[in-house]
Parts: structure tokens; sequence; C-alpha cells
């Protein structure tokens, strides 16, 4: 055999494992490629137009639409609002896999533009993606802000504003005067959540002057957070602001910051003059002495920390137990045996010759049905704050892109016949002495306050401001609709829910001494 005939077995002999081992990989990759599981595929959904995708971003009623929806293409569906892929979940079951199962994957929220413009670009609880800095600013809110302990000591500033306003429905009463029933709890909401925030701060006649600004600028911020904006559904085109909607929150966003910090600069003065004894007043003091002891760690709060969340509790803390309020006192108007039967309850816990305490409250437990009624038939933010996967998720066979946006409907789902007996009456019995549905979101099938990492803070707030408020209210006065005007039912979608129609009503004093209401 000649040298080169060698050679070129020699070659091919030292070329054959490496040949081998080359066809086994492809027939590696090819049977992974082929015997694998395929991806699920996307939930199913309406087909939508080309470029816009689906318009339901137009509707007006759009937690009716979606739960319109849901009867089409089942408990989750997709759509493409403009350039954003969205699904929609609409029942218990899928709402447990993303807030418990899948809880750390769904923690993100989606942020909308004009609360990025609000909140300091996105620095408050609400929209502070999940991870260490949002889980230091909530400890401090739940454990310093929003514990019993510190709730407990703002009880005389809760009792002084709900005083003061029960005199001014007197007052009107022996005038026969009707009262714009939601213009009046918003009012007492707003002065109780300045006073928390920083009464111990800013001195009285300050806070009137502050009042009356907040009133203006904490609608207009409720109103443009609820107005949808195309912007948010087409990225690409968001600098324009082709609504005006960025800019005009910008300015209701330059107004709160100029509140916040005459706030915080009173706050210093008056500590400066007096001298600091180490005591925190009220929620300002409170963040401030969190935001120094924090100033050196590794995730520092900041100022502008303090600030938004100041504004997450000036704009939720209000405009959200307003609602509530406003949408109890119109069912029990309209259903007048339910109202007798709240103030027998109230008549026999604290009796007609006294007023209501907060004391009172444990013993109340169909004040507690209508609220949790209320909630149910009227969630405050019926769709929630949007959430936003980190990565790409399975739920309930279905695949959910990363950076979805994430509805879920809980309007739907806390109206579903499956679920509610005669779920569109307002029925607080059904709540009546059943602890299986309370407000930590571990009932999946009454979510009015959210679940898992990223429930509302505030919960343990808003039950005492809406319980207090709407016992008081009914204890001391009957109620009815005035000659001339209508009780109209009919909500109004937003980022939080409302009556369309405000609350007209005549309070008929009914307790036995005049002398209670002064």
């Amino acid at each position: 055999m000649s040298p080169i005939s060698n050679l070129f077995t020699i070659n091919t002999t030292n070329l054959t494992p490496y040949a081998i081992l080359i066809v086994i990989s492809i027939f590696s990759v090819l049977w992974y490629l082929f015997k694998r599981s395929p991806q699920p595929p996307l939930p199913p959904g309406p087909r939508g137009l080309p470029i816009v995708g689906n318009l339901p971003f137009l509707d007006p009623d759009l937690h009716t639409y979606f739960t319109n929806l849901a009867q089409t293409y089942g408990p989750i569906y997709k759509l493409n609002l403009g350039s954003k892929l969205t699904v929609v979940v609409s029942s218990p079951s899928l709402a447990r896999e993303i807030f418990k199962d899948q809880d750390i994957n769904f923690s993100n929220h989606d942020v909308p533009l004009t609360a990025r413009a609000l909140t300091y670009g996105g620095l408050d609880l609400v929209w502070l993606p999940y991870g260490a800095e949002w889980r230091i600013l909530r400890k401090v809110c739940v454990l310093k802000l929003l514990s019993r302990k510190t709730l407990d000591s703002f009880y005389e500033l809760r009792r002084k504003e709900i005083r003061e306003k029960t005199r001014y429905l007197y007052q009107q009463s022996q005038e026969e005067a009707p009262v714009n029933v939601g213009e009046q709890v918003f009012l007492t909401t707003m002065n109780l959540t300045l006073n928390m925030l920083w009464g111990g701060s800013v001195k009285a006649e300050e806070m009137e002057s502050v009042g009356t600004e907040f009133k203006t600028v904490i609608s207009e911020t409720a109103r443009l957070l609820g107005e949808p904006n195309v912007s948010d559904f087409f990225p690409l085109i968001a600098r324009f602001d082709l609504q005006g909607l960025v800019k005009k929150m910008d300015v209701c966003a330059r107004e709160l910051d100029a509140i916040f910090n005459r706030a915080i600069e009173h706050m210093q003065r008056l500590r400066s003059m007096d001298g600091d004894d180490g005591e925190c007043r009220d929620f300002l003091q409170h963040m401030m002495k969190f935001k120094d002891q924090e100033s050196d760690s590794e995730v520092p709060i900041t100022v502008d920390h303090v600030k938004a969340v100041l504004a997450d509790m000036v704009v939720g803390g209000t405009d959200t137990s307003t609602n509530t309020i406003e949408f109890a006192m119109a069912q029990l108007i309209n259903n007048p045996e339910l109202m007798k039967r709240a103030q027998q309850e109230l008549d026999e816990v604290v009796g007609k010759d006294n007023i209501v305490e907060e004391s009172h409250i444990t013993r109340l437990p169909y004040i507690l049905a209508i609220m949790k009624e209320t909630l149910r038939l009227f969630p405050t933010t019926p769709l929630l704050v949007p959430h936003r996967p980190t990565e790409t998720a399975i739920v309930g066979g279905y695949t959910i892109p990363k950076d979805t946006k994430v509805f879920i409907n809980v309007w739907g789902i806390q109206r579903d016949p499956n679920v509610w007996e005669n779920p569109k009456e307002f029925r607080p019995e059904r709540f009546f002495d059943n602890k299986s549905y309370d407000f930590t979101g571990t009932n999946y099938s009454f979510l009015p306050f959210g679940a898992g990492r990223r429930i509302c803070v505030g919960v343990a707030l808003a039950e005492r401001m809406v319980l207090y408020t709407l016992a008081t209210l009914l204890h001391s006065f009957d109620w009815k609709v005035p000659e001339g005007h209508v009780l109209d039912l009919e909500e109004k979608f937003g980022i939080v829910l409302k009556l369309k129609t405000p609350l007209v009503a005549l309070p008929i004093p009914r307790l036995s001494n005049s002398n209670l209401y002064l």
C-alpha cells in the first residue's frame, strides 16, 4: 500500500469517532425537538384589528366588557391592546394560581405613565418592582404606619373628624337641606388622612389651607389615573402624550410635591423650635425618621420615597374609602329593610342615648357584612392593579409570556353565578358571621383588596375608616331621597369604581338627645 493510501486510511480512521459523535448529536437534537412536550398555546381571545388590536380601552365600562368576553372565551383569554399583549383572568382557581402558586413571578405591576408621573418615577409601594427596595418600604408602612398600635394612637383624630361631620349633618337636617353624601364623606376622609399624615407636623391654620388645595388635586389625580391612556398601549409613541394625560398629571404631581415639601419644612421647623423628643406623632414623622435610619443602608430610602408613599396615602386613602361608603349608603337607602336591620344592631350595641365609638365596631357584625357585600358588588379597583410576570408562565394550561399585562377581573369573579347565589342582589346576610370571607386575600372568590405579596397594605386603615364612618351615619340619622332627586345606582368605571350620579340624601336625626350631635 502506498504512503498516500496509508495516510488516507489513517485520516479516515481518525475522523470516524468525530463523525459518529456529530451524527449522534444531530439525532439527539432532532429527537428532543420532536419528542419534547410542545409549549402550551396562548389563551384564546377575540381577533383584533391590524396595529390597534382590540379596542376595549375605548369602552367606558371595561369591567363589564371583560366579564362579557369571559362568557365567550372562558375564564382566561387574551387581547391585544394596541401593541401590548394582555391577558384577563376571571375565575377563583386561576386567581389562586397567580396569587399563590406563582406569586413571586407575578409580583410586579404594569406601571401606567400617569402613575409614574405621580409617584416620582414609581417609587411608591404600589408601583415599585418587587425586590429589596420595595420590601424595606413595605416593612416600615406595615410595622410603623399601619400597625394596630399606630392606628390606635390616631383614634382621637378620627373621632374628632367624625364628630364634626355629624354636627354639620345635624345642622343640615334642621334646615331640611339635602347633602351630597359622597362629597361630605370625601371631605371627612380627606381630613382624617391629612391629620394622620402630618397632623403633628403642620399647624392647624396651615391644615385648613392644605385641605382646600387637596380637595381639588386629589379629585383630579384620581380622574387622570382612571382615564385610559393610548400611550400605555403604544409604547413607541408614548413620548408624544397624544391625550395630554401625562402633562396634566405632571401639574397635579407638582402641586402635591409642593404641599409635601411644605409639610416637611413645617415639621423640621417645629422640631428645631420645640426640640426633638424622638416621639412620632404622625405618618410623616415616622417616615422621615425611618429615612434617616436607612440613609446608610444598601438600599437607602430617599425623600422622594417618602413623598411617593404620601401620594399613595392621600390618593388611595381618600377616594377608595369614600366610594365604598357612598355605594353602601346608596344600597341601604334603596333597601330600607336592610337599613333598619343595621340600625337595630346599632341600637342594641350602642343605644340611642349614646354615640358610636370605634370600640363598638367589633360587636357590629352586620355593619361589617354591609362593608363586605358593598366591596363584593362594587370593588374599589374592579380589575385590581395590572400584574406583569417577570418570566414566561403557564396559567390554566395556557402560556403567558414574560411582561404580559395581566388583569384579574375581581368585578367578574365576585359576581360569578357559579360562586355566588343571586350575585347581583345586595344581600349583606351572605357574609353575616361567615368568617371564611375576610380581607386577607386567602379566599380567591373574594378579593376586594387583592392577594399575595402585593395585597393592599392599607386594608386595616380602610376597614377602620369605612366601618366607623358608616356606623356613625346609620346610627345618628335616618336617610331618604329628597323630592326632585332620583336614586341612581349605576356605577362609573375607572381605576376606582364610583357612582355615576352622586348620592344626594336628606339626613333625619334619630338619637334621643340633640346634645349628642354637638
